[in-house]
């Protein structure tokens, strides 16, 4: 499966948080939006919904990826919200279970952070985490 990278994403560890039943992710309508809007662009290729993953990475060992999705797996986890699709990949599924994907945009910065009550450990900026 082809997949072109879109961004990697910013964790925050929160206190646990109750979430609707069988929910894998949760999205902020800021989130919602910003998923349409880039979607919107990239409609024409193909492209099914975004992917979220994960990978070894950074201080804490690991990252969260976004990538364009074509298909879905056997084994990925698919999310669908108000009109977006997120496929989660099989390896970050326990990773993400009871988050909430959220779109943070300020003077400095744009990204979608990841509010994960499951994160034991982050590093100093963000970006790499432990479970």
């Amino acid at each position: 499966m082809a997949t072109k990278t879109i961004a990697s994403a910013t964790v925050r560890a929160v206190k646990k948080r109750v979430l609707p039943s069988r929910a894998a992710l949760v999205l902020t309508p800021t989130a919602v939006q910003k998923v349409k809007e880039i979607m919107s662009k990239e409609e024409a290729k193909g492209f099914i919904g975004l992917k979220v993953g994960v990978r070894q990475r950074g201080c804490n060992g690991l990252s969260y990826t976004l990538d364009y999705a074509t298909t879905k797996d056997k084994l990925d986890e698919e999310v669908k919200q108000d009109g977006v699709t997120i496929i989660i990949d099989k390896k970050a599924q326990l990773t993400l279970l009871g988050t909430e994907m959220d779109f943070v945009e300020d003077k400095l910065s744009a990204e979608f952070v990841f509010n994960n009550p499951n994160i034991k450990g982050t590093c100093g900026c963000g970006e790499s985490f432990s479970i």
